[in-house]
């Protein structure tokens, strides 16, 4: 049975050595973008590839698509065979920052139609911690062919949210911190505040103490009371540029509330715009 949420540190052990697993490092920090590859230099999950969140699930920024704009699918398939994954893999993302990295990767992996995707529940932390073996040898990669079957219905565009605010549908979810929502200590972005109508959900309330996700009983009760008599299917989830957003799709899956769509182009795209609306508070 395919994994297609999380996998746990045990179940990922167990299978360092089957081929048709593929382990993708996708450490980051925002605030020095080649930290997760000198990081992977020096340890890793054994057989893992480095994946960066700018050269590989990112196009180019123009100034007006968002900071982490989503590559041309074609050129984001033909990234993956190179990475050794094809369309049979059973995929596990990894990061070191609560899984919000990783669960980019895992998003992308849906959008471009493959299921057999997870994020290794408490990341590169968790697995350190449990004693388990690292290496810093590059890993022998064996290219594969992947073929992308586009799903359109998990993502939503700017044209779309704007002609639906002040309607009750689609519930926009904010994965940022409430300072940021609320329109204080913006660093990221040159407008602060959020789109009008959206709900604040911070995506770090998804994790316990140790960074594992939460229970799905627990993460259900939660985004049920957020989303109130909304159904998952009328959520549109976004962030400060379509990353940590991907954090909260992957709890509501865990929790069982499948369904939900992404602003991929998220706040850094909709503040590029001055004629669009934006609230504060």
């Amino acid at each position: 049975m395919p994994h297609t949420t999380l996998v746990t540190v045990t179940d990922l052990a167990a299978h360092l050595d089957d081929a048709g697993w593929v382990v993708c490092d996708c450490r980051h920090d925002l605030a020095d973008v080649e930290a997760g590859r000198r990081a992977y230099g020096v340890s890793h999950i054994p057989g893992a590839r480095f994946v960066h969140l700018d050269a590989d699930l990112s196009a180019p920024m123009t100034g007006r698509n968002g900071r982490h704009p989503l590559p041309e699918p074609d050129r984001l398939a033909r990234r993956f065979g190179e990475m050794g994954i094809g369309n049979g893999s059973q995929v596990v993302a990894y990061d070191a920052s609560g899984g919000y990295y990783a669960a980019r990767m895992w998003w992308m992996m849906r959008w471009l139609g493959h299921d057999s995707a997870a994020v290794l529940d408490g990341g590169w932390d968790a697995w350190v911690k449990a004693g388990r073996t690292v290496s810093s040898e590059a890993s022998a990669i064996k290219p594969a062919r992947f073929h992308a079957r586009i799903r359109a219905d998990v993502t939503t565009g700017a044209a779309q949210i704007a002609t639906r605010i002040g309607q009750p549908q689609p519930l926009l979810l904010d994965a940022r911190s409430p300072d940021r929502y609320r329109g204080e200590n913006e660093t990221l972005d040159p407008v602060a505040g959020h789109i009008p109508g959206s709900v604040n959900r911070f995506f770090k309330l998804n994790l316990e103490s140790d960074g594992r996700f939460k229970p799905a009983a627990e993460l259900r009760r939660e985004f049920s009371s957020a989303l109130g008599m909304v159904a998952p299917s009328d959520v549109v989830h976004y962030c400060g540029s379509g990353v940590t957003a991907c954090h909260n799709l992957l709890a509501m899956e865990i929790a069982g509330l499948a369904g939900s769509r992404l602003y991929p182009g998220s706040w850094s795209e909709w503040c590029s715009e001055p004629t669009r609306p934006v609230a504060r508070g």
